[in-house]
């Protein structure tokens, strides 16, 4: 390569930087004036570096075909900033791969016709319901990440708010926990600022006062005490599992609903978002969210089922360690996981191949499961060893799961990716429930065998999320539209 053939593509480079630097105040005031959440192909572009904003762009060649600059959404994002829209989830990346393939010459014109449902539309009331006080009761792996994101979520009219945090202690460890929700070795550094309040016995994230509750007993606490009412209280502490100890809640000032972030047992609603969240009804007082690897299979089990039918099926989950199982060998409840977690590959069980039938009855014994929990801190994997009722082969299959990725109604719950170097740690703070690995695909004939990656942590948290949206009666619309 010549000098100057050189220099053309480092300024090609810097051209698109520039670009992608113009782009991000416009896409903030799309979040933060029109709440407007835009993304690429699924990959949020709120709060992201100039070079995280040029790699999505890179993501949709891999998985559209179709090659996407800042050039081609640039003037897109400036449209919509003019266009006075009302709340929604827009995919820039659907749209402007779709104003490419059209030809046509009038981004602006494309816009009106594409986005007319919401345009004259901005009004925070568009995404449905109130502003809905969440509590998190407990907060350990799964409580910290979710007040991550729902801290994150909070500019853009998200409608949820964060408004205290219960924990065992005293108000001595503040620091502590403000220390732990600053500071992540596996998800990073918080994406703001963290003050502590003594005085109030609050946490300050990003603006947003939260209060901290230290209770030992959900009996304990008056929420209407500190202004909240009609709370969600989202219990991360797995203590309680069954409607009478989740009802504890309940009889608590200021709550009007619970879910739970584990598998419920007994008669409570097992719900995976996207599969079966809307089953629950305004009477439904107490959810569980069921578990990571139900979230993370569920979906790619449904769109396998719908397609192909599936006779049987065996689901092994490789599952990164959790805080249930201990550092060094020592006495635990639980066969074999005494042993030290992060020496070990455990052998264990695992509910989620049962747990399937009730987010899927349709699939009601027809799947078995065992669980191998391995030395990383997180990001986990299925196997999916499926039986179907009709034959297909490896590329058809992966076109189909490839689709589904992109443009289903599934497209929040599954992710696709079709690379041979990828590993675990690629897939620390994925949003999705579950990623398929397409090169890892096997199919002949009525046999075949799905490899799913999936964020056992960040991932789950965010279909918690969604849940709660739900539960909050939040209805954001999805644009453009999936089929």
């Amino acid at each position: 390569m010549s000098q100057q053939q050189l220099e053309h593509v480092f300024q090609q480079w810097q051209d698109n930087e520039a670009q992608a630097e113009e782009m991000i105040p416009l896409l903030g005031k799309l979040y933060r004036q029109y709440n407007v959440i835009p993304s690429l192909f699924g990959r949020s572009l709120i709060n992201r570096s100039v070079t995280r904003i040029l790699k999505n762009h890179r993501y949709v060649r891999k998985v559209e075909g179709t090659e996407l600059t800042v050039a081609d959404t640039l003037p897109m994002v400036r449209a919509m900033t003019e266009l006075d829209l009302g709340p929604a989830h827009i995919d820039i990346g659907r749209l402007a791969v779709a104003f490419k393939h059209a030809g046509e010459p009038d981004v602006r014109a494309f816009l009106q016709r594409e986005l007319a449902d919401i345009i004259g539309g901005h009004d925070a009331s568009g995404m449905g319901g109130e502003p809905q006080d969440v509590v998190l009761y407990g907060f350990g792996r799964i409580g910290r990440i979710l007040a991550r994101i729902m801290i994150e979520k909070a500019g853009g009219g998200n409608l949820l708010r964060l408004r205290a945090i219960v924990v065992r202690g005293s108000s001595d460890d503040l620091e502590k926990r403000a220390s732990l929700l600053r500071r992540d070795s596996v998800h990073g550094p918080f994406s703001g600022s963290i003050d502590i309040d003594r005085e109030r016995q609050a946490l300050i994230a990003n603006g947003h006062v939260i209060q901290i509750i230290y209770a030992d007993s959900p009996a304990e606490i008056d929420y209407t005490a500190y202004g909240i009412d009609r709370a969600i209280v989202v219990d991360n502490t797995g203590k309680w599992r069954d409607r009478e100890g989740l009802s504890q809640h309940l009889a608590a000032k200021g709550v009007a609903k619970v879910l739970l972030t584990a598998p419920g047992k007994g008669d409570l609603k097992n719900v995976v978002h996207g599969i079966n969240h809307t089953t629950i009804g305004d009477d439904d007082r107490i959810v569980s969210a069921a578990s990571c690897t139900t979230n993370a299979i569920v979906p790619v089990l449904k769109a396998m089922d719908d397609e192909f039918g599936i006779v049987h099926g065996h689901v092994e989950t490789v599952h990164s360690y959790t805080n249930d199982q201990n550092l060094i060998d020592n006495y635990h409840k639980g066969d074999r996981r005494g042993r030290s977690a992060p020496l070990n590959m455990v052998l264990t069980e695992t509910g989620a191949a049962k747990a399937v039938a009730k987010a899927l009855p349709e699939l009601s014994g027809k799947l078995t499961g065992n669980a191998i929990r391995v030395p990383t801190p997180n990001v986990s994997m299925a196997i999916l060893n499926l039986t179907l009722a009709r034959g297909t082969e490896r590329e058809a299959l992966n076109a189909y799961l490839r689709q589904t990725a992109l443009h289903s109604p599934m497209h929040k719950q599954i992710d696709y990716v079709d690379s041979p170097e990828v590993v675990s740690s690629d897939f620390v703070g994925n949003r999705h429930a579950g990623v398929i690995d397409a090169k890892a695909t096997i199919a002949n004939d009525k046999h075949a065998v799905l490899y799913v990656w999936y964020d056992n942590e960040f991932g789950y948290s965010c279909q918690v999320v969604r849940i709660l949206q739900h539960m909050s009666n939040v209805r954001h619309r999805y644009l453009p539209a999936t089929p």
